[in-house]
């Protein structure tokens, strides 16, 4: 009786790390993405069926390949538009091994990346992007991705559904662009996994700070590219990034989910390991480079400068707003220069930080944006302003729909002094 729920356990553990891989290499044979996840739910109903009865395999990654592959080949064979195809195709799938698992868990098959740089395609919405690399390549389920957007399932279905139907009526190929069109479509991946991070590591709605999940599956995703990619020098970055922040992780909330700000963080609990692995990460990225370093190589810098300080004083500020200035000439952004202005105001004071946050008052992508009264808040705070931070600190929380966030705010403002 113990083997039933050991098989099971194995299945789904299995499916979720393997799923990808099966996905991407049966995407090469049929040639459409939504096909190829139902062989590949296929081979995964196979597995339910025969491992509580049969022992699960010693190779179960390949045992799913090979399972999914065939069927992928059955199908092709019962299309009859597909004849000549089969016979160019068929000989070789006939007498080609299933692949093996890879000895070294970077040696990954050009597959994946395929699946990468398809599921990433521009003429699907940011949105959609997310919903289906997500789905793909990190292995979630509708519900999961639903719960971790605050989104209904259905919408995200959805997204799925119609992101896999535009991707086969535009007749994207399904390969890694060359030239010009990887390093354009190189953006758009790269983006899609930032974005995947950071709603696991601050989360935009709900009642939760950090939803550490989505934050494993970026952070895997970009160690996946950076193995497929070991000359491109901002996807190392980006992994470097992702494990900087990563490794503040545990000490970023309190045992009650409270969050917990940087100064107030114990660096003791910062992950020594994972800022092991951002600064190889980072050496990767510089020993790649031809030119000035792009925009995640500037923000893995700078998280760099955090993990370098053992506390909130040993912070070299100077250096950060000077990378912030650097980031803002690569890559302006009304959000980098109000990074930029909490910089300068660490080096040379609130003051100077103040003079730089009211300049971004009329900026329109910011007039919805929680963080902008919120540090406008903390700097009239420090100069004594107490009555105005007050003001600011109750906008933030309105503005804001992380409940954690909401809170927080809340209880600066009733802080200040003068109450």
């Amino acid at each position: 009786m113990e083997a039933q729920p050991t098989a099971a356990h194995a299945i789904e553990t299995v499916f979720r790390l393997e799923s990808p891989r099966v996905v991407a290499g049966v995407a090469r044979i049929v040639r459409d993405l939504g096909i190829a996840e139902e062989l590949a739910q296929d081979a995964l109903v196979a597995a339910l069926e025969r491992w509580p009865r049969d022992g699960v395999p010693d190779n179960p990654g390949a045992w799913l390949m090979a399972t999914a592959r065939h069927r992928a080949v059955d199908l092709v064979r019962r299309r009859e538009t597909y004849s000549r195809k089969l016979a160019e195709m068929g000989r070789d799938l006939e007498t080609t091994a299933p692949p093996e698992e890879p000895a070294d868990p970077e040696d990954i098959d050009d597959d994946l990346l395929r699946l990468v740089f398809t599921t990433c395609h521009p003429v699907l919405s940011p949105e959609a992007r997310t919903a289906l690399t997500l789905r793909l390549l990190g292995g979630l389920t509708t519900a999961e991705i639903a719960r971790a957007y605050l989104v209904p399932e259905p919408t995200v279905a959805q997204r799925i559904v119609r992101a896999k139907k535009t991707l086969a009526t535009k007749n994207v190929a399904f390969e890694v662009p060359c030239g010009p069109d990887r390093e354009a479509r190189l953006g758009s991946v790269l983006d899609v996994i930032y974005l995947i991070f950071n709603e696991g590591y601050a989360a935009t709605a709900g009642d939760d700070l950090l939803r550490p999940g989505l934050c494993e599956d970026a952070l895997r995703l970009a160690r996946v590219l950076s193995a497929l990619m070991p000359k491109e020098p901002e996807v190392h970055a980006l992994t470097s990034l992702l494990e900087f922040q990563a490794s503040r992780t545990a000490a970023r909330t309190g045992p009650d989910g409270t969050p917990v700000l940087l100064k107030d963080q114990n660096r003791r609990r910062w992950s020594r390991m994972l800022i092991a692995r951002g600064i190889r990460a980072l050496g990767r990225a510089d020993a790649t480079a031809t030119g000035a370093p792009g925009p995640y190589a500037l923000q893995a810098a700078i998280a760099a400068c955090h993990a370098h300080a053992y506390t909130y004083e040993e912070t070299d500020w100077r250096t950060i707003a000077t990378l912030y200035g650097l980031l803002a000439a690569r890559a302006p952004s009304p959000v980098v220069e109000l990074n930029r202005a909490v910089a300068v105001s660490m080096a040379e004071g609130p003051a100077e930080g103040l003079k730089l946050v009211d300049a971004l008052t009329a900026e329109t992508a910011l007039r919805d944006y929680h963080l902008l009264p919120s540090v406008r808040g903390d700097l009239l705070a420090r100069l004594g302003r107490t009555a105005e931070a007050r003001e600011e600190f109750a906008r933030a929380a309105e503005l804001t729909r992380n409940e954690r966030e909401r809170q927080l705010l809340i209880a600066k403002q009733h802080s200040l002094p003068g109450q």
